[in-house]
């Protein structure tokens, strides 16, 4: 049944769709700032964002953009690069996209001016004024920073244009390494978009074509849609090291079940159990996929999540079939290995359901976290219930080949050793089994203690770290564990970079790399919108606007457009009425204010009386580095200073819809997931047979969350979508392998506390020690992956593996053997004539299955 409902559902998976947007994924999904956008977008329409200003103010839209450089830093508005750049505007704005019946140019979809003509960034204009000048021999042309004059009279910013700037004579420009050029593009419907989606495609094949051609320069091309192609890329360059993943686990698998003796060796089961982990996920992949689900990069995830809880429980199922007696039927040893084994099994996947259920709900902000969750879900679900059917009944089926004495790969009967005695060397060493008759009735030892692992464990481990040497190192270690989990965390930091979620080789690194680099001494351009209508020719109304404008570098006409007013209400006196006409008038009239009336909406009342409503101007932040928690800063700076001032204003910059709240609420399924998971382990402490087992649980789990949050940020790895994602797991991880461990050590009686610590690691150190080595296995190809979403995802996962192998095979097993609980000393013998004696009759059917009837005298 699982296999027909998983090829089934999965079939469908053939037509998987690809989520499109980024943003939706990744930007909070309860964000003021989207509030914000949408209150821009209906006062300033979008080609007045682009209207003589680099920046995307409101929306990004559709866009192409190049930072050109040189190789040995030479200067780019030097005649030679001068030229260069020009020739390359030139070739870009005579880029055809074919369509039945038209060929599109940049002409018939870029954004419009006021005149018709299509919007291009002022650098442009300023390089053909200077290459105007050297044609002309005129010296007195000259370019300030970062704010120019172009011949025209207009003044014009060009921080974000011109890069690596060297200036002399205060603000007059040397030489600059570095120039970008942006080309806005309208999307005003689906064919418009369609069209500037192929634009933005053939202009990156332009700029990589042109500078084939002029090797001297270096060029980054970026579009909207590079973010975008970058993030899905992820998928594609992992396929080969996600397949080399799986042979190495498989491979493992095979290995860790397999032992010399051919008859109890376990080889399929451990690749059926793989198996059931893929069935699992093929099955959820199917169910999310006829939801209308959409697949990115982040379910890359989701096959390691499978892969640590259903590996884990299998090989405890394998453990528990071990330890029972071969001359039992097939059914009783099944239905011991389930009473021993699925209890933990049902509880840890019950753990799984709550923590990522939580993180699948409403209360999470971030989409990509929230469908990442409910995905695992479903998955787990599917695996519980497929190991319970399907490993269950490839378990039965073993058995039965065990009990026949048939070998365990080719299911063939195993001769007798007088038999086998007779053959080659070869032949011998593939069938060697033990036969139950050839064990002497004194003989109580198991013959599954010949796996290399059980014989690991029970011979040499389990008497060394319990050893009263070894255990004072084990203490000092795990000071100097929390030492440096402790350095970590105090310098945990937030990631909202969406670079950190690309492939690593492609256009989006490249071109963020060179803009940090260059373009870095101004923050991006922010909007300072007041959407209300104030008294402006107030002159304490401007003060207050310039008190909230105070340390940031004014880009635009805002000063000089106050003093304009403060002029015309000193000089005149004039009402309300007659100032507002006079000002729009001015505006239209001055050439120098021409242009700043696209940025005042005027609101013409039933009375002709003229009024202004909203208003607008932008900033700039120097910026001294090139830290993104700068912009953070500054966008609660404002924030703050919008809720107390006496104008409403509000603050915007197309970057804050990822900003905004991300700490909040990156951390928040963590912070859920974390308090249901302990507030089940407390409610659950009043109905398990000692509520010291949820004690030590919680305990456990606080250290390893602890401790791999802290070696993850000395790694390097911020606190972002994936990081938290992983952190999640790690809570479920750690109870899966420590649970059981716990619980052995807790409920047992009499004996010490050595006994029991040694007990429980050779009850369940092998499961955990074969699901550890498979799963380290499996995560060794994704650090080679080219990305830097699986750089993080392999450094977690890492992390959460190494640290709770850690606990279980080092800070558990010596530290339980001096705190609580604790345990009686050995009673006493019984007296010989207290004891019970048991007769046993054996009764064997021709089927050579044994059933025992015991006849108990006292």
């Amino acid at each position: 049944a699982p296999v027909l409902i998983s090829i089934l559902l999965g079939a469908s998976f053939s037509r998987y769709q690809v989520e499109e947007s980024v943003e939706h994924l990744l930007a909070p999904t309860h964000s003021l700032a989207k509030i914000e956008r949408n209150l821009v977008d209906s006062l300033f329409p979008v080609n007045r964002s682009k209207h003589r200003l680099y920046s995307d103010l409101q929306t990004p839209g559709r866009y192409g953009r190049v930072i050109i450089t040189s190789f040995r830093k030479a200067n780019m508005l030097d005649q030679h690069h001068t030229d260069l750049i020009l020739k390359l505007h030139s070739a870009v704005t005579r880029i055809q996209v074919q369509r039945p019946g038209f060929n599109y140019t940049f002409a018939h979809i870029c954004i419009l001016n006021n005149d018709k003509t299509c919007i291009v960034d002022d650098i442009v204009h300023v390089l053909e004024e200077l290459k105007a000048a050297r044609s002309s021999n005129r010296t007195n042309f000259a370019i300030t920073y970062p704010i120019t004059h172009l011949k025209d009279g207009r003044e014009v910013y060009n921080g974000h244009q011109l890069g690596g700037v060297t200036v002399h004579s205060k603000d007059r420009v040397k030489s600059a390494e570095a120039i970008q050029l942006t080309y806005y593009l309208q999307a005003i419907n689906s064919l418009n978009d369609m069209v500037a989606e192929k634009w933005e495609s053939i202009f990156c094949d332009t700029v990589e074509l042109f500078q084939k051609s002029n090797r001297k320069v270096k060029m980054y091309p970026f579009t909207s849609s590079s973010l975008k192609e970058d993030f899905q890329k992820t998928s594609r360059v992992s396929e080969r090291y996600l397949i080399t993943s799986l042979v190495l686990v498989v491979t493992l698998a095979i290995l860790c079940c397999s032992m010399q003796d051919c008859v109890r060796s376990k080889p399929w089961l451990g690749l059926l159990g793989l198996l059931t982990v893929t069935l699992a996920t093929l099955t959820a992949a199917g169910i999310i996929n006829l939801t209308g689900g959409k697949y990115n990069s982040t379910f890359l995830g989701i096959p390691f999540v499978m892969l640590g809880h259903g590996l884990y429980g299998t090989f405890e199922m394998l453990s528990s079939w071990r330890k029972t007696r071969e001359d039992q039927h097939v059914k009783e040893r099944t239905a011991a290995v389930f009473a021993d084994s699925m209890l933990s099994f049902s509880l840890t996947t019950a753990m799984y359901l709550v923590t990522f259920g939580i993180g699948a709900s409403p209360f999470t902000n971030i989409e990509a976290a929230r469908i990442f969750c409910c995905n695992s879900c479903i998955a787990i679900f599917f695996n519980y219930l497929y190991v319970l059917s399907f490993y269950g009944s490839s378990l039965v089926f073993t058995g039965y080949i065990e009990n026949n004495y048939q070998h365990s790969i080719f299911c063939r009967k195993v001769p007798k050793p007088e038999v086998l005695q007779e053959k080659p060397a070869w032949y011998r060493f593939l069938l060697t089994a033990r036969f139950s008759e050839d064990t002497a009735d004194s003989e109580e030892t198991n013959t599954y203690e010949s796996h290399l692992l059980v014989w690991f464990l029970k011979r040499y481990y389990c008497d060394w770290i319990t050893n009263t040497y070894v255990k004072p190192f084990v203490v000092l270690f795990y000071l100097v564990y929390i030492s440096f989990a402790l350095m970590g965390y105090l310098q945990v930091s937030e990631g909202s970079d969406l670079s950190n979620i690309v492939a690593t080789a492609t256009r989006t690194i490249e071109y963020t790399t060179a803009q940090q680099k260059y373009f870095s001494n101004y923050s991006p351009v922010i909007g300072f919108y007041i959407y209300e209508s104030i008294e402006y020719w107030n002159t304490s109304v401007q003060e207050d606007v310039l008190e909230y404008t105070k340390g940031f570098v004014r880009i635009s006409w805002f000063e000089s457009y106050l003093n304009y007013l403060r002029k015309l209400n000193i000089s005149t006196g004039l009402p309300k009425k007659n100032f507002t006409d006079m000002l729009r008038n001015s505006f239209l009239k001055t050439p120098q204010f021409a242009h700043f009336s696209e940025d005042i909406i005027f609101s013409k009342k039933y009375n002709n009386e003229v009024d202004v409503v909203a208003s607008r101007m932008f900033l700039v932040a120097k910026t001294m580095e090139t830290k993104r928690e700068e912009l953070y800063d500054l966008l609660e700076t404002l924030r703050k200073l919008s809720l107390t001032s006496k104008v409403k204003f509000i603050v915007f910059n197309p970057s804050f819809v990822y900003m905004d709240r991300y700490a909040s609420s990156v951390g928040a399924p963590l912070q859920n997931s974390c308090i249901s998971a302990l507030f089940l382990l407390f409610f659950s402490a009043f109905l398990v047979a000692d509520s010291l087992i949820n004690v030590w649980l919680t305990l456990t789990v606080a250290s390893v969350e602890f401790g791999v949050i802290g070696f993850m940020t000395l790694w390097k790895v911020e606190l972002d979508c994936i990081s938290v994602l992983c952190l999640i797991y790690g809570i479920n991880y750690t109870i899966d392998n420590c649970a059981p461990l716990l619980s052995t050590f807790v409920l047992g009686k009499e004996f010490t506390r050595t006994k029991w610590v040694k007990n429980a690691l050779e009850v369940h150190g092998v499961a955990i020690l074969q699901s550890y080595l498979c799963y380290i296995v499996g995560l060794i190809p994704l650090a080679a992956v080219p990305s830097n979403l699986t750089r993080t995802l392999f450094r977690c996962l890492f992390l959460i593996a190494l640290v709770t192998f850690f606990h279980c095979f080092a800070i558990l097993p010596v530290i339980l053997t001096f705190l609580p609980p604790s345990k009686k000393k050995r009673k006493e013998k019984k007296n010989p004539e207290n004891r019970e004696e048991i007769e046993c009759v054996e009764m064997v059917d021709m089927d050579s299955t044994r059933v025992v009837d015991q006849i108990t005298t006292v």
